[in-house]
Parts: structure tokens; C-alpha cells; sequence
């Protein structure tokens, strides 16, 4: 009876936190198997999926649309067909679809064509969470899906899945917890031969406009086609994914300033577990670490200090102070960023060599060769500080030799404390003025009228509560 009550009450902690955090139901859409509710017909020959295609293993459940790897292409030129498209839509006997289509992407049916224009059709390579339409009653419903590696698609200028090619259907970023779902295989679409729930992603937009598309040839995995934005595959580019990529030095960087580098270099940012690190969580090191040569698109593990996530990728405070000096001396604020470096600062680093593969847009946001002149910030005093070194704090175990020296020389034994003071220096205390002792004496008074230079924290200086074994890095910006 007892392990029955204790089962019961189990049960009961478990669905009240299941009803707290419910699982996101998702409908799965095989490769090749026609929509219920498409807004164009299946075989109207917009687009054509691949059902060879298997999708790929990843370490990170929710990636960035400019992700080296995330998408596949192909030579052929049936994949999505976008002129077709842009016909359709256009079409007067197509209104009313095409004004629920501009409306789930926020756009105007006279936007429609300039939209398709910025389009570029890609192949899924991993098991994809989006959020889908159907077209009903003249209205687009929008039900959270699960596409199949091998749907063609079309994505937008920072990487996010925009329409599935095939039917037509416009598609938004899925907003449920990627680690929370529940999939549903039906009407047709069975569960899917590869299918592994934690090979599941999201994709969140590029933080920036991409210019090319680096994918994988998925018939040829060992090419590369770096395809133009906007374009539909005449003007591809090729290149070797196969070729080795060093993975940069990240250590002390920002999380977001590590994706981008590792992006820029052709690799894949991963990290543990299914919140993301938020963007101000300091990297302490990497898997694969620094040095290190990968193809194109493997995966860097990405450890970060602090533990905090964000789904949302926003930063959090704590999470970007490392930890204090183990002196414990002083404990660094973490409620103002510090000073030492603007928020739009490229936070430059030594040793960097790797250059931009064919995914790079335009440019690398900030990119400077040189440590920025802030890099020895942390520890040094802030302006309007006396340059001078500051006295010792008070020590009442220290023994009285005299009359406490002026501040302006260095530091000799620390003045002497009142309540420990042997008796041979207690009538220099009291001397009248009359006497004129040495210019050392009047400073027995001091102390009481200018506070040392202890008497200020440096916590209440942002740049000197850092840690001074993190040097340059801490300066470091997303």
C-alpha cells in the first residue's frame, strides 16, 4: 500500500508539472506525400521533394538560417519552381489565395512578386519543426509541423524556411520548446525510415541579411554549391566540403561572438541540452578544441560559463560575469556591463586565421586583427583616481614604530591602531600643537579626515571586479 500511495502521488507531480509545461502536438510531413489542405495543388509541378534524403545528426536543437550545412541543394532545376509560383499567386482567379498567403509572411499581395524575388530554394538535411498552413475556408490555419529531410523549400534572406515547395503553403518559425514535443505520424505520413527524435531542430533567423547560401550537393555530399540569394541554382558556385577548416580560439568570447566566427569559418556551433546558451554566456572552451581541422559543416561543441539559456537568444546579466578572483576579495557587479568596450565593438583577438568559406555574406560584422586598446582594463585604476599607490588598510595586529608616515611614501608598516597601540607611542598622540614635532606627525590625525584608498571598493568600478586571468577576452562583444 505504501509503494502504491507513493506511485499515486508521483503521478499526480507529474501531470501538474505537464499541465505547467505542456507538450507541443506536431503533425509530420513525410517527403513526397501530398498536403490535405494544400493552397496549390501537389502535382501543379511548383516543386518537387527529394525522398533519398536522410537527415543528418546535429548537437544543437535550435540553429541559426546561416548554419554551414543546415540546407542541401541540387543541380536540378525542378526542385521549386519559383516563376511558376510567382504566376499563381498573381493570377486574379488566385486572389483570395494569395491574400491568406501574403498574410501569414506579413506581407501585401502587391509585395508578393519583389518576396518571391529574394527567395532561394534549398533541400531540407535535417528533420525540420516549423510552423505550417493549410488553406481553409479561404483562410490560412496554421498547425505546428515536423518537415522531413529532403522537402524542398524556399528560404528568405536570413535563412528561415519561408514555403514549402511542393504545395505552395507558406511556413513561420516554429515558437514552441523544441524540447517538448509530441509528433504525430498520420494521414499518410508515417513515421519515416532515419527519424530520431533528438536529430530534430528549429531554425531562428541569421542575426544579419545573407548574400549566398552555402550547401551541400545532396547527390555529391563531398561538393559544395554556393548559391546567391535570390537565385534558383544557373549561378551557383562550387567548392570542396571536404576541404579542413581550423576551429578558432574562442575561449573568453561572448557565445554569440564564438557562432559567429565558427560560422564564418564553415563550422556549426553545438552545445549540451536544448536551452540555448544566451548570447553573453562566456565560452570556456571547445570540442573540438582550438586547432583543430574539421570538413565542412561538423559540429563544435560550445561550453559556456554561468549556465544560463534563452531560447530567445537574449542576453541575461549573470551569465556574462565570469566568476570572481578566488582571493574572494571582491565580488564583481553584475548588473552593469563593464565599461571597458561599446556593445558594437568587434572585441578583436590574436591568432586569428580563419577565413570566411563560400556561406559568408558580405563581410564578418567588426572583424579587427588587433587586441582592442581597452585589453588591460581590468585591475587598472578608473580616471579621476590618484595615480599614487594607495596605502594598506589598518591592521591591529601590526606593532606601533612611530608616527604614521603621509601617504605620498610608499607604504611602510601600517599605521597603528588605537585599541592595540603599546604604550610608548601614546603620549606622540597626545603632544599639543605647540611642540612642533617632525611633518610626520600631524598625519596622526589624517586617517580620521581622508579615507584610504580601501575605503572605496573597486567593486563599485565594473572594470576592475573582472577577473585578471581573463585579459583581453573580457572586453569581447557579441
Amino acid at each position: 500500500m505504501h509503494r502504491i500511495a507513493v506511485l499515486a502521488i508521483f503521478s499526480l507531480l507529474l501531470s501538474g508539472c505537464e499541465r505547467g509545461n505542456p507538450l507541443t502536438v506536431v503533425k509530420a510531413v513525410a517527403a513526397g506525400v501530398p498536403s490535405l489542405a494544400p493552397f496549390f495543388e501537389e502535382n501543379s509541378g511548383l516543386g518537387r521533394d527529394t525522398t533519398t534524403v536522410r537527415s543528418q545528426p546535429v548537437q544543437a536543437s535550435l540553429q541559426q538560417g546561416d548554419t554551414p550545412g543546415l540546407y542541401g541543394g541540387s543541380k536540378q532545376p525542378t526542385v521549386c519552381d519559383v516563376a511558376k509560383l510567382k504566376r499563381f499567386l498573381t493570377d486574379p482567379r488566385n486572389h483570395k489565395k494569395a491574400q491568406a498567403w501574403a498574410g501569414v509572411l506579413n506581407i501585401g499581395t502587391d509585395e508578393i512578386p519583389e518576396y518571391l524575388n529574394r527567395l532561394t530554394p534549398v533541400l531540407l538535411r535535417h528533420d525540420t519543426l516549423v510552423k505550417n498552413h493549410d488553406y481553409k475556408k479561404e483562410k490560412a490555419v496554421p498547425y505546428n509541423s515536423l518537415l522531413q529531410a529532403g522537402i524542398s523549400i524556399l528560404g528568405d534572406e536570413q535563412g528561415l524556411p519561408a514555403v514549402k515547395c511542393s504545395c505552395g503553403n507558406p511556413l513561420r518559425p516554429f515558437e514552441g520548446d523544441t524540447g517538448r514535443i509530441s509528433v504525430q505520424f498520420e494521414d499518410g505520413n508515417k513515421k519515416w525510415a532515419g527519424y530520431e527524435r533528438k536529430s530534430v531542430l528549429a531554425v531562428k533567423p541569421a542575426p544579419r541579411k545573407l548574400a549566398r547560401i552555402a550547401l551541400v550537393d545532396v547527390q555529391e555530399p563531398a561538393r559544395g554549391l554556393d548559391r546567391p540569394v535570390g537565385s534558383t541554382g544557373e549561378k551557383d558556385t562550387t567548392f570542396d566540403t571536404k576541404k579542413r577548416r581550423t576551429v578558432p580560439d574562442l575561449a573568453g568570447t561572448t557565445f554569440a561572438r564564438a557562432s559567429r566566427e565558427l560560422i564564418d569559418a564553415g563550422l556549426a556551433p553545438g552545445y549540451a541540452g536544448q536551452g540555448v546558451p544566451s548570447d553573453g554566456a562566456r565560452v570556456t572552451a571547445t570540442d573540438p578544441p582550438a586547432g583543430a581541422e574539421l570538413s565542412f559543416g561538423q559540429y563544435v561543441m560550445v561550453s559556456v560559463a554561468g549556465g544560463g539559456s534563452s531560447t530567445s537568444g537574449g542576453e541575461t546579466g549573470p551569465t556574462t560575469t565570469p566568476p570572481p578572483p578566488s582571493s574572494g576579495l571582491r565580488t564583481p557587479p553584475t548588473s552593469t556591463p563593464p565599461k571597458s568596450g561599446s556593445p558594437g565593438s568587434s572585441g578583436g583577438r590574436r591568432g586569428k586565421s580563419s577565413s570566411p568559406p563560400p556561406s559568408s555574406s558580405s563581410g564578418r560584422p567588426g572583424g579587427s586583427s588587433s587586441p582592442p586598446s581597452s585589453s588591460t582594463a581590468p585591475g587598472s585604476p578608473s580616471p579621476g583616481k590618484s595615480s599614487g599607490p594607495p596605502s594598506p588598510p589598518p591592521s591591529t595586529g601590526a606593532p606601533a614604530t612611530g608616527a604614521p608616515v603621509t601617504n605620498s611614501v610608499p607604504p611602510p608598516p601600517p599605521p597603528p591602531a588605537t585599541t592595540s597601540a603599546p604604550a610608548t607611542s601614546a603620549p606622540a598622540t597626545r603632544e599639543p600643537p605647540s611642540r612642533e614635532p617632525p611633518s610626520s606627525a600631524p598625519v596622526t590625525t589624517r586617517p580620521a579626515t581622508s579615507p584610504p584608498a580601501t575605503s572605496e571598493p573597486a567593486t563599485t568600478e565594473p572594470v576592475t571586479g573582472e577577473p585578471v586571468t581573463e585579459g583581453p577576452s573580457t572586453t569581447v562583444a557579441a
